[in-house]
């Protein structure tokens, strides 16, 4: 655990040293402003970036090596995803509006004995 730490660190270290490579020739004034690239600046950049490509990757790897390690160990719990629900059916294709006109029916029916019977109702109200 102790070398992965410190793999995690020296990478760490690695990529700030690539990114001051690349910014080392504006920061320090040894790229005139707003002239074209002097060759030192073009290494210094591209090499400074290289290295900060490499470090990253490297200290994605150390991260990764420490997480499973914590796993594995019993210090981290891994989540379990729930589990999506299935899909509602579709309603059939051939259902007619013949059909669908007899099952719904009932329901208009039972509103209108409702709307009836409430309209009866307000007017018993009223009339109190």
């Amino acid at each position: 655990m102790i070398r992965k730490f410190v793999g995690a660190v020296a990478s760490a270290l690695a990529l700030m040293a690539g990114l001051w490579l690349m910014i080392a020739p504006f920061a320090l004034g040894t790229q005139p402003e707003g002239a074209d690239w002097t060759d030192p600046t073009i290494s210094e950049f591209f090499t400074g970036l290289a290295i900060a490509v490499v470090a990253l990757v490297g200290v994605g790897a150390f991260v990764a090596a420490i997480y499973e390690e914590l796993v594995v160990r019993g210090l981290v719990t891994v989540r379990q995803r729930p589990e999506p629900e299935p899909a509602p059916a579709p309603a059939p294709a051939g259902a007619s509006s013949a059909e669908l006109a007899t099952m719904l029916a009932p329901l208009v029916e039972a509103l209108r004995e409702d709307m009836k019977t409430r309209q009866n109702g307000s007017l018993v109200e009223e009339k109190r």
